[in-house]
């Protein structure tokens, strides 16, 4: 505008903005050819709203390359710190914590385990319990005991019975008391000898037994060489099997001072006295030497 014009004649005479709004643009006001006399400034037109605030225009130049005329923010005074991107995962965040799974997989392993191992010695513990309530295993721990066919009574525990010695056996059918062959455990050494004939025994008639039942009848006898068999009669029955008088010290034919060794059977007895007799029927064995007969409750194996 001059002095002395009354007004402008066209809208962008009058307002250069006006080809920003709807009447300037009905009146066919432009945008200036030029940026309006500032230096640097580029002529960028955009629709009304069309204007994004806050953003850092990007700047034109090649592909991978850092603008000249950008500085990042961190690297100037008081910027932002940098934040390191997580590794792995292609850079779109961070991955499953694969440790963490593996540490708690462990821990439930080892806890399962501990159970397990707790369970385990609570029962052998009860185990032990019920053996030692039981009492101790009798087993036969000397090579000169035989092995009867029956099974001992684990549970019965030993008392102590009638015991006798040679000399008060009653010998018959040819058996007689010696003394000659050492070694023999009764009194004075004296023993029954002779019974290797047919129809020679010993007899025995013992009082106190407490109450019907098992017992252990023990028999210590010396014999050399061949194995030995004799019959065993009960109250006047004959014992199920042949009373075992082996050779158990492997005693050389003839060498009784070392065959000297102990046997036993389990018959049954009743209450008060019982009459028991070892001897030599058809088809026996019976070249042995008898010193001590004596009896324990139950079916025991010493």
């Amino acid at each position: 505008m001059t002095p002395g014009n009354s007004g402008a004649s066209t809208p962008e005479d009058d307002d250069p903005f006006g080809y920003l709004y709807a009447d300037g643009q009905a009146n066919g006001a432009q945008p200036p050819s030029s940026g309006y006399g500032y230096p640097n400034s580029v002529n960028r037109v955009r629709t009304v709203g069309q204007r994004q605030y806050g953003q850092v225009p990007q700047q034109q130049g090649a592909y991978g390359q850092p603008s000249a005329h950008y500085a990042a923010p961190e690297s100037l005074p008081g910027g932002a710190p940098t934040r390191q991107q997580p590794q792995g995962g292609g850079g779109r965040g961070r991955g499953p914590n694969t440790k963490g799974l593996l540490i708690g997989a462990v821990a439930v392993v080892a806890a399962v385990v501990i159970g397990i191992g707790v369970a385990m010695i609570g029962d052998d513990s009860g185990k032990k319990d019920d053996n030692q309530a039981g009492g101790a295993d009798p087993t036969v721990t000397q090579s000169d005991e035989p092995a009867p066919t029956q099974k001992a009574d684990e549970t019965a525990s030993p008392e102590e019975l009638p015991k006798i010695d040679a000399k008060a056996l009653l010998p018959g059918g040819g058996a007689t008391l010696a003394s000659d062959v050492k070694g023999a455990a009764a009194d004075g050494g004296v023993y029954v000898t002779g019974l290797n004939t047919p129809g020679a025994q010993v007899t025995w008639t013992v009082n106190g037994i407490p109450e019907d039942g098992d017992y252990t009848l023990f028999t210590h006898y010396s014999t050399a060489g061949e194995d030995q068999a004799m019959t065993l009669t009960v109250n006047g029955k004959v014992y199920g099997s042949k009373l075992p008088v082996q050779n158990y010290r492997h005693a050389q034919d003839g060498d009784f001072p070392n065959g000297w060794t102990t046997t036993y059977v389990w018959p049954t007895l009743t209450k008060g006295t019982n009459t028991i007799s070892i001897s030599c029927e058809d088809g026996d064995k019976c070249n042995v030497l008898l010193d001590q007969l004596w009896l324990k409750k139950g079916k025991v194996t010493r």
